[in-house]
């Protein structure tokens, strides 16, 4: 099966994202500008949303500013997305992610 080319942005948002460790989430935000593109978070989800090789780039550890849950086209999409990152340690608060204690 032949993958599409991926764009270098892309490629830089994956390679930030496998960075992120289990038990550790990162926002959009913090991963456009880990790679030097500050105003490109929204740019970050659209590289997410096309992931093509979960689970080895984590992007269910990539949770919107305020620690809420957004996107996730996997199984049954947020409602897995919560579960994994469950499992994985991150602490949530008021139904969002607890980003003082599980933010990387």
């Amino acid at each position: 099966m032949k993958i599409k080319s991926i764009s270098a942005f892309c490629e830089r948002v994956y390679k930030v994202s496998r960075k992120i460790p289990k038990g550790k989430v990162a926002t959009y935000g913090q991963v456009a500008r880990l790679i030097g593109r500050p105003k490109a978070g929204r740019a970050v989800g659209m590289c997410l949303k096309k992931n093509p090789d979960a689970p080895r780039t984590p992007c269910h550890r990539v949770v919107g500013a305020s620690g809420a849950l957004t996107g996730y086209s996997g199984g049954q999409g947020i409602i897995t997305k919560k579960k994994m990152l469950l499992i994985e340690g991150v602490i949530f608060k008021n139904g969002k992610v607890d980003l003082s204690r599980s933010r990387f």
